[in-house]
């Protein structure tokens, strides 16, 4: 009879984790669908965008003397489609794009998807280090304000958290360079090594981890110290709202009636946390920290042009000073591909945290 029973059990976890695994699957096929359509979707917009903003193309690539000659500039729309009907030039545009073809740079006269492989990396490099330094300064400050409730400590961390949610990016790069580099002289000010210095062998295009994997080490540690002013006023205005973020879950957990039951146990306070707070504040702190990754990709524009950074931030700015109508649609769609991925990552790791949402 145990025996039996022991086979239903097992059957029935066994019938369980199919149709969570099943559930798992369509969740993730589902998931990378409404992606695909969305990709399609920021394709649209940000061509439209690209068609009413003020400007002739052709003047600002040609110059006057070359405007004045019909001919060139008749030749030069043909070339880059400009001479279609818009709706035939989005179509052309699409077709080339699921070609994985996105078009020829009009100020770098490249492939836009060379000149993106070429300046992704350095923007992804100073977004990983900006979000791994949020990360862990923004959880560990919010933690220790909400079990410091309103003592000093946590009046210190909401202060310094909403002077970095204030403080406005362009004038907070400013000031780091001007004190650290210009001032003190404790970090290189501009570009990722220093001048007439070498790159490290050609992986992934991260030059630590790059330097790091051949063993490059005098190299990584040189790429880390140009990384660090830019990463860290990146990572300002991350801090700060994770800091918040995260004391305002941790202090919504602690007031749950099973909090108040492990204390009441005798539980040391430590492993309250750990046990019965970290986990459900993961939930809604991960949602922000997924978003706040694409955020440093399309708001690195001014910390890149202050640093010098040759990064994706530098690129779109050249795009759009030179009205690169291919350059923009680029980079818009590589930043928002970063959005969708970066959701993704966070439904996953939803599923992963809690159980209860991967039959759902």
């Amino acid at each position: 009879m145990q025996q039996i029973k022991k086979s239903k059990n097992l059957t029935l976890a066994g019938n369980m984790s199919a149709k969570v695994s099943s559930s798992f699957a369509k969740f993730i096929y589902k998931r990378i669908a409404v992606g695909l359509l969305m990709m399609i979707g920021i394709t649209f917009v940000a061509f439209a965008v690209t068609q009413v903003v003020p400007g002739d193309p052709a003047a600002v690539n040609l110059g006057q003397s070359a405007m004045s000659n019909p001919e060139i500039v008749a030749r030069w729309r043909a070339e880059y489609g400009l001479d279609k009907p818009v709706p035939e030039q989005y179509m052309r545009y699409i077709s080339k794009v699921l070609q994985g073809d996105l078009g020829i740079s009009q100020h770098s006269r490249r492939p836009v998807s060379e000149d993106l492989a070429e300046y992704f990396p350095a923007t992804i490099e100073i977004a990983l280090v900006a979000i791994i330094f949020s990360i862990i300064i923004g959880f560990s400050l919010g933690i220790l304000s909400a079990m410091t409730r309103d003592r000093l400590p946590d009046q210190l961390i909401r202060v310094l958290s909403l002077t970095g949610v204030s403080m406005p990016t362009f004038w907070t790069s400013l000031v780091v360079f001007y004190i650290f580099f210009f001032k003190l002289g404790w970090f290189p000010g501009t570009g990722r090594l220093d001048p007439g210095g070498d790159e490290p062998t050609h992986l992934t295009g991260l030059y630590t981890i790059d330097a790091l994997v051949h063993g490059q080490f005098s190299i990584a540690w040189i790429a880390l110290k140009h990384l660090a002013l830019p990463a860290i006023v990146l990572a300002t205005y991350t801090i700060g709202v994770l800091t918040r973020f995260t004391r305002a879950s941790v202090l919504e957990i602690l007031g749950n009636d099973y909090v108040r039951s492990a204390r009441a146990k005798g539980l040391p306070e430590w492993l309250v946390i750990k046990r019965h707070v970290l986990r459900p504040a993961l939930l809604s702190i991960i949602t922000v920290a997924g978003v706040a990754f694409g955020g440093l990709l399309s708001g690195s524009v001014l910390v890149e042009n202050v640093f010098s950074w040759p990064g994706l931030g530098q690129y779109a700015f050249k795009s759009a000073i030179a009205l690169d109508l291919p350059g923009i649609m680029g980079v818009s769609i590589v930043v928002a591909g970063v959005f969708i991925i970066m959701n993704l990552i966070v439904d996953f790791l939803y599923r992963i945290i809690d159980p209860n949402l991967r039959s759902e």
